[in-house]
């Protein structure tokens, strides 16, 4: 967003301008006081622990306008200083009045409670082929992050596809309203965000925002094979387009797996059939890959362009990423972590064909609430059943699973550490050359510590 006057910016905001300067909008907006650029607007966000509006101030030295919601020292006479009573309400109403500004433009909407990056990145492959295109930049799907991806979008982009998280019932709405989508993915409704929503059921009801948001010429795209498939059907006025079952539209035939990724034919109805290499391992990936290819379908991408930009896709940083250092093969799946990600990705480690023998190093999953003990204990089941060599486990709450996989019939070694860097020491007297290991846990575990410990010549990529 640039090149906008600052009496638009004021109106937009429903901000007062208490400040008249005389810098014009040149750049985009930022709420990082030390990402400010000669013409840009500088918002004061305040959270629990920092507040921006005591760095505005400095902001305006450099910056075209500063939104603020106190003021506080002196501004530079050559910046605008907005005031307004809520920062963030004016950050979500900018995003909303920018959306407007970005008309045409195909507008996806994805969520889901496990794979809405990865599934992201491959619709960003496939438009990218025949659009001009963006996308959310990394994990940024909250109530800020929705905004600034909004906001960082500009004028002419053809296709945009815009991630949206949530944890707690009721953050979907106000973000369907920002971006406001004529398409929406929902890739899975699992078991994640536990603690806050108490069921898959209320799970499924605020995941089902999105596909009520629709409009009635738009398309709701999900797994035909999800559990609440028939919820999400009858949520929308939209299109259903289930994908992946025996009768889908969208549809994968021949499913080939290899542990660089997989290949299967592509029946598109309407398009025809096309092969696919997708350079992604994972068995649920060609699920995700079908999500993206109907949605391609549905933008007016042709079965080639569908087929060339599968076939690029990458994911982003620490998704189920194959990598090889020092003779073994790591698997690198430390962004995040849920029950239904954790075992795919044992399961794709387990169908690896090459290494001498697979280990894993897991941390908490968060979120679960009263169910965590059992979802842990589920993993260690998982586990014990998937033919690893042995796993390390990261703290307390990860004690099921140890138990799990040192009781369990087809037992497996496990042990339970206290911290990353103690995972390391104890892999490093397990593996040898050749081995395969996966590092996976949620965000707040830190596993890359653990990976990084053992191999550091991976934290330079």
């Amino acid at each position: 967003m640039k090149n906008i006057s600052v009496a638009d910016l004021a109106t937009a905001i429903g901000g007062t301008i208490t400040q008249q300067g005389t810098r014009p909008v040149t750049a985009g907006l930022t709420t990082d006081s030390r990402a400010v650029t000669p013409g840009s607007i500088f918002l004061a966000l305040c959270g629990e622990r920092f507040d921006g509006n005591d760095y505005a101030a400095q902001a305006s030295g450099t910056a075209a306008a500063v939104v603020v919601s106190r003021c506080t020292g002196q501004y530079a006479e050559a910046c605008t200083v907005i005031t307004v009573s809520d920062t963030l309400a004016a950050l979500q109403a900018l995003a909303t009045w920018w959306r407007a500004q970005l008309e045409p433009i195909r507008v996806i909407g994805l969520t889901g409670s496990s794979g809405k990056t990865s599934t992201k990145d491959m619709c960003l492959a496939v438009l990218s082929c025949q659009f001009n295109t963006t996308a959310t930049k990394g994990n940024l799907n909250n109530h800020i992050g929705t905004p600034l991806s909004i906001l960082a979008t500009e004028k002419g982009t053809e296709a945009a596809i815009w991630e949206m998280g949530m944890n707690h019932a009721g953050e979907l709405a106000p973000l369907c309203r920002m971006t406001q989508p004529h398409i929406g993915i929902i890739t899975t409704i699992g078991s994640a965000h536990m603690e806050y929503l108490g069921s898959r059921e209320a799970i499924a009801q605020e995941k089902c925002t999105l596909a009520r948001c629709l409009p009635a010429d738009g398309y709701m795209i999900y797994p035909a094979t999800d559990d609440f498939a028939t919820t999400i059907a009858a949520s929308t006025k939209a299109t259903p387009l289930p994908v992946g079952g025996c009768d889908s539209l969208v549809r994968a035939l021949n499913v080939r797996t290899t542990a660089a990724g997989s290949s299967y034919d592509l029946y598109i109805a309407e398009l025809g059939t096309i092969r696919i290499d997708l350079p992604v391992p994972g068995t649920h990936m060609v699920s995700n890959s079908l999500l993206a290819a109907a949605a391609g379908w549905k933008c007016g991408c042709s079965l080639q362009a569908i087929a060339h930009g599968l076939s690029r896709s990458t994911l982003t940083h620490g998704r189920l990423a194959c990598k090889e250092a020092d003779g073994y093969t790591i698997i690198d799946d430390t962004y995040n972590a849920n029950p239904e990600s954790m075992k795919a990705a044992l399961d794709t480690v387990a169908a690896m064909r090459g290494p001498a023998r697979r280990f894993a190093v897991l941390g908490k999953m968060g979120e679960l609430g009263a169910g965590g003990i059992t979802a842990h204990y589920e993993i260690g089941l998982h586990a014990a059943a998937c033919g690893f060599a042995a796993l390390v486990v990261v703290g307390d709450e990860c004690a099921e699973t140890t138990a799990l996989c040192q009781g369990a019939a087809d037992r497996i070694p496990a042990v339970l550490v206290n911290s990353p860097a103690e995972a390391a020491a104890a892999l490093r007297q397990m593996i040898a050359p050749g081995d395969a290991i996966l590092f996976k846990g949620s965000r707040s575990a830190g596993m890359e510590r653990s990976m990084y410990e053992l191999f550091p010549s991976l934290k330079s990529e």
